[in-house]
């Protein structure tokens, strides 16, 4: 677990240990949730795991990304993450600033917004590996249904 992370969740645990009698608890409840499904997500691109990646992910999952909006199907989204994963391995992939993570008052949405740093090896389709690198920057939307938080939608860019 990357440092910066650590401090998020520590602090937000002092927070909801002081604020137990107040209203603020389920948020900050929520907002330790939701940085820990972050911390799952980052876990599953240094693991090259798409399936753990995709375990919080919505069937109507929205991306906006490179000028588009899509809605690949849960089956589309494996596939892809899959094929990426399976070709990549990171050496870094960490966050750059805490992330900040946003929920709204009456507990049913939430954002993250996080800026990450990458690094590793990615195979090319004639079998050589070649360095990535990258920055990026992006927003998850989550909805809490059933009971779980569920990401909704991501909205990217990287860094030029």
């Amino acid at each position: 677990m990357n440092r910066p992370f650590l401090v998020s969740v520590l602090t937000l645990a002092a927070l909801l240990t002081g604020c137990a009698s107040t209203n603020i608890v389920p948020s900050l409840e929520a907002q330790t949730e939701l940085l820990a499904l972050h911390e799952e997500a980052m876990r599953a691109h240094r693991e090259s795991n798409a399936e753990l990646l995709l375990r919080a992910e919505a069937p109507d999952y929205v991306v906006a990304s490179r000028g588009q909006i899509t809605q690949p199907t849960l089956d589309e989204r494996r596939a892809r993450l899959e094929r990426y994963l399976r070709t990549t391995r990171f050496t870094e992939y960490i966050d750059l600033v805490p992330p900040v993570v946003r929920v709204s008052e009456d507990g049913s949405l939430g954002w993250v917004i996080v800026q990450v740093r990458a690094a590793g090896l990615q195979a090319t389709p004639d079998g050589r590996s070649e360095p990535l690198a990258f920055e990026s920057a992006w927003i998850e939307l989550y909805e809490r249904r059933g009971g779980s938080w569920y990401r909704v939608g991501n909205v990217s860019n990287f860094k030029p």
